[in-house]
């Protein structure tokens, strides 16, 4: 974080999606955000299972973009990114299918917001 502090503009807010780790909420980095206004963190619930098709995702550019390539420039790194997005979209991207109906899902999305409130009181 400090890396990215510094190396983003100061006018800029910084908004962090992590997971929900009690990692992030020791006292160091309570303190370090107390210092740092501009940085936001939001902690997914811990049942984001939505979240694991991201990460698999995420994975698979990894494993088939990245790994163990050699980029003579961030530009070739940014150009395989790009093929293997073009050819996720063209091949592979799926349609996600909600199963629930959206005020079970809206329910649900309430009662996490009333829950981070509470944790975020303490």
């Amino acid at each position: 974080m400090r890396q990215i502090d510094k190396a983003t503009d100061a006018a800029m807010n910084l908004h962090v999606i992590l997971d929900n780790s009690s990692t992030h909420k020791t006292a160091k980095v309570k303190a370090w955000l107390a210092k740092h206004q501009r940085v936001k963190l939001h902690c997914t619930s811990t049942s984001a299972l939505w979240l694991n098709a991201v990460e698999r995702w995420f994975a698979s550019l990894e494993r088939r973009a990245l790994y163990r390539g050699v980029f003579g420039s961030v530009q070739g790194s940014r150009e395989s990114i790009r093929q293997f997005i073009d050819a996720h979209n063209a091949y592979g991207a799926k349609p996600f299918r909600w199963t629930k109906h959206a005020e079970v899902i809206l329910a649900k999305f309430e009662r996490v917001k009333q829950s981070i409130a509470r944790k975020n009181l303490n």
